[in-house]
């Protein structure tokens, strides 16, 4: 046991929950809200405390639903206008603060680390952090043509947390990288360019890079996808395990089409103390950090690093008193390889390190829970904390397209002296006002690829995305290529980093096409 004891107001986390849906049935299948009430349930039975835990909560903040998020018009049914309210009084709790996140798979370390500034500084004694996705029976209902109940009006007042801001221009939605399954094989592409590799050698080592995660996701009994794979079966393609955005297979995107809850209970010292939650129990955020990357992807400095996480993880380490090699578990964010490799990267990880880079199995496999896979991360982060006393782990986030992020360092060890973190504005600045290139969206005129993806459905290449740099100026511009199928299996079967050729502006307001020399 330590000897160090930590002052009152001191945040600590001490209960979690979490569990998965498997149901098939739409009609048997449970909500959204009833998921995250049983989450929030198994939360309260972890304090030690049970339904007690209610009359004390004084803050519900809630990860806010797919079905809330931008582009989400079509999703005809799943909004709650005051979800926290709604999640309170299932528990029988009122709460004078009823909170809801932003969209980004950075929201829960993001409301952790903001719910545990409100307890520090005497704002909230107790709190309930929670989400939860029914993403797989929503769409399998839209698909027979069924609408759900799933709707309440509460009334109350909800308070929205952080900036619900689009995550793309319009120059980058009309070449749809909006979506996440074209942007971060972008990113993967430039890797390889920095490594050097050809495609195949890239393939095999993203292969070896993510089976671990399958093996740890197939021992997590909230797994969606509980199944080992092998390194060759990850970076083969095949009719099981097509090309969706080149180079990327089936296998290595984050699957969004599942039924998931997860919640965190989190305190003051004091407050533990007074209601007598074992010490057990106590989890405490050491560090932390949140900031954003430039925020226009065409803007960015490269697709192969992030300074948002590179200063995150220094500023949640410089407040812990800790280095990277202290850590003994990790999660970093996983919604594609790429962005796994770049946190690794940024956060000064070698690539022959021996510590598993997941405690879930990733959003690939365990399950890629909307806005709230970041809360499984948590919870399972708390157990294996707990089953090491003393020992360290260190959680990632990442919303939008490696675009925002959020980052904790956790330990049953208390924290010493006062809890107080940065203020993020005060290093989201340098981040801001690091050089980028500037962006033509109108281009003409010779140039050549930075990086690329050909985008692929079922039947096989559908169209290619490149972003390139005009040779005369350097501006970076974004495009597609003319959709023969020559020039499209051409992208796909030889290197097209560097590879020049011509860049025209659409006349009509619709796409640039980059034609290749």
């Amino acid at each position: 046991m330590s000897n160090v004891q930590p002052e009152d107001r001191t945040p600590i986390l001490v209960g979690c929950g979490q569990l998965v849906q498997k149901e098939k049935d739409v009609e048997k299948a449970k909500s959204p809200m009833h998921l995250m009430a049983d989450a929030a349930q198994l939360a309260a039975a972890d304090t030690g405390l049970g339904d007690a835990l209610w009359k004390a909560v004084d803050n519900i903040t809630v990860v806010r639903f797919i079905t809330d998020s931008p582009d989400s018009g079509r999703l005809t049914f799943g909004r709650y206008p005051n979800a926290p309210k709604t999640l309170g009084n299932m528990l029988g709790a009122n709460a004078s603060k009823n909170c809801y996140g932003p969209t980004g798979g950075n929201t829960p370390q993001y409301l952790v680390n903001h719910t545990a500034e409100l307890i520090a500084e005497g704002e909230t004694d107790v709190a309930l952090v929670a989400g939860a996705e029914c993403f797989a029976t929503l769409m399998r209902a839209l698909g027979r043509g069924q609408t759900l109940p799933w709707h309440d009006e509460p009334g109350g007042t909800r308070i929205d947390i952080g900036n619900e801001r689009l995550g793309v221009s319009e120059v980058e939605k009309r070449h749809k990288v909006q979506y996440p399954v074209n942007i971060y094989p972008m990113f993967e592409n430039a890797i390889r360019g920095q490594k050097k590799l050809s495609v195949r050698e890239h393939q095999l080592e993203i292969g070896r890079l993510m089976a671990p995660f399958t093996e740890v996701a197939a021992k997590h009994p909230q797994a969606w996808f509980p199944v080992a794979r092998t390194a060759e079966e990850i970076a083969t393609p095949g009719d099981d395990n097509r090309y969706v955005g080149f180079p990327y297979t089936k296998y290595m995107n984050a699957i969004m089409q599942v039924d998931q809850a997860a919640a965190v209970v989190m305190m003051s010292v004091k407050k533990a103390r007074e209601l007598g939650v074992p010490e057990s129990k106590w989890v405490y955020l050491h560090g932390c950090g949140d900031a954003n990357d430039i925020w226009y992807l065409s803007e960015r400095v490269n697709f192969h690093s992030s300074p948002a996480i590179r200063t995150i993880g220094r500023k949640a380490l410089d407040m812990a008193g800790w280095s990277i090699g202290d850590i003994d578990f990790f999660d970093l964010y996983s919604c594609f390889p790429s962005a796994v490799q770049i946190g690794r990267n940024e956060l000064g990880i070698a690539e022959d390190d021996p510590r598993p880079l997941t405690v879930t199995g990733g959003l690939p496999y365990f399950g890629g829970a909307g806005n709230n896979y970041v809360m499984h991360s948590i919870a399972t982060m708390m157990e294996k904390l707990r089953a090491k006393p003393g020992s360290k782990g260190l959680c990632t986030s990442n919303g939008w397209y490696v675009t925002k992020h959020g980052l904790g360092l956790y330990s049953t060890e208390p924290v010493k002296g006062s809890w107080k973190r940065e203020n993020p504005a005060s290093y989201q600045a340098e981040i801001d006002n690091e050089p980028h290139p500037q962006v033509d969206e109108t281009p003409n005129g010779k140039a050549k690829i930075e990086t690329y993806t050909v985008v692929n459905g079922r039947d096989g290449p559908d169209f290619s995305i490149v972003f390139g740099r005009l040779d005369d100026t350097g501006a970076r511009f974004i495009a597609h290529t003319p959709k023969d199928p020559v020039t499209l299996m051409d992208m796909m079967e030889r290197e097209q980093l560097g590879r020049g050729g011509t860049v025209k502006a659409a006349s009509d307001g619709s796409v640039n096409i980059f034609t290749p020399e």
